[in-house]
């Protein structure tokens, strides 16, 4: 449609340059035309066929000024379209000074021929700046549009938002893990997490009152220091009961990450296809290994559970379970590892005194 639209516009105007054209001919020649109205006809005639060669030029130069804006990203247009609109401002400040200044008349058309000139190249210089520094200038602007535009395109991908559950509130180590900044995206805290921890707080049970004072106390502490990455969600099941399924359902709405701490909410999490980020095994994953050989430097706490057994505990918690190390307790000394056991509870380590220390309590 837009095609036909220019070819009839060119070849109306052609007609038109045609007819209009014939009022320049002088009289006399004018006078000897015995058929005014067949020279009418075949001016338009010879119009017509020159206005549709045209408008094919035109519709040719309009499909291909059309297909590059298609392939042309979005901010490069917009950025252009900004170097456009400053350069042509420059021009006009700068040009405008000398339509003031005194011209005899006969070389009056050197200001518009400045003018034009000026806009021409002044347009120019802003849009090759533009592509230059196009994506500086809208970071300038707005730090987040650049993302956001390469968010539509698909070039990157949107950081899902962590939905956190009541027990990784409490345990703490979140606040540690938000100011390391390895926890990216925003961290949703839903109103019936907080009503949880309301309730836990306000409980006549002493263990699970001070649990829930403790959550209440992390939470406040990291909203106040990263403002930005905790938002209060209001959103509620009222339909379903325990806050665990309220959770998964949350993060199913919004296709987020749950961020928790509980074995058993992971697994039925991801039975249910959601992402899950345990705490716990993210401080496995990190924990330093060691291996039968390897020498530590401990400090031998308490009597195990057998007889000549002592029990000391690494830098992370991980506890030792040293042989022969019950004469050591309450001193430190350099044990060997002889083996390791991962259990559901954690990690342990078994270790024997070095022969050559066993005089070497502190």
């Amino acid at each position: 449609m837009v095609d036909a639209i220019i070819i009839v516009i060119c070849v109306v105007a052609a007609v038109n340059i045609g007819l209009d054209s014939l009022r320049l001919l002088p009289a006399d020649i004018i006078e000897e035309v015995s058929n005014f109205e067949a020279l009418k006809f075949t001016i338009a005639g010879f119009a017509s066929i020159i206005g549709i060669g045209v408008g094919v030029a035109v519709q040719t130069s309009y499909r291909r000024l059309e297909g590059q804006v298609r392939k042309t990203p979005i901010e490069v247009i917009l950025t252009r379209a900004i170097g456009l609109v400053l350069g042509l401002l420059l021009a006009n400040l700068m040009l405008a000074p000398m339509f003031l200044l005194p011209i005899p008349q006969e070389i009056s058309f050197i200001k518009p021929a400045i003018a034009v000139m000026g806009s021409v190249m002044f347009s120019y210089l802003g849009i090759s700046l533009a592509d230059t520094h196009g994506k500086s200038l809208i970071r300038l602007i707005n730090p987040n549009n650049l993302e956001t535009m390469l968010v539509a395109e698909g070039t990157l991908e949107a950081i899902p938002s962590k939905v956190i559950d009541t027990s990784c509130i409490i345990d703490g180590r979140i606040e540690q893990l938000l100011k390391t900044g390895f926890l990216e995206g925003q961290i949703l805290v839903p109103k019936f997490v907080l009503q949880e921890l309301q309730n836990l707080a306000d409980s006549n049970n002493d263990q699970k009152r001070i649990r829930g004072r403790r959550g209440l106390d992390i939470l406040n502490r990291i909203q106040d220091t990263f403002p930005k990455k905790i938002v209060i969600n209001n959103k509620d099941y009222e339909e379903i009961e325990t806050v665990d399924a309220k959770l998964v359902n949350l993060a199913q709405d919004i296709n987020g990450t749950l961020l928790t701490n509980d074995y058993n909410l992971s697994k039925v999490a991801t039975l249910q296809g959601v992402n899950i980020l345990n705490i716990n095994d993210l401080a496995k994953s990190i924990r330093p290994l060691y291996l039968p050989g390897d020498n530590l430097e401990l400090k031998i706490l308490k009597h195990g559970k057998e007889p000549e057994q002592g029990i000391g505990y690494l830098a992370d918690g991980t506890m030792v379970v040293v042989d022969d190390g019950d004469r050591y307790v309450g001193g430190e000394i350099k044990v060997v590892v002889t083996s390791s056991l991962q259990t559901s509870a954690g990690r342990m380590i078994f270790a024997k005194p070095q022969s050559e220390n066993y005089s070497s309590v502190v």
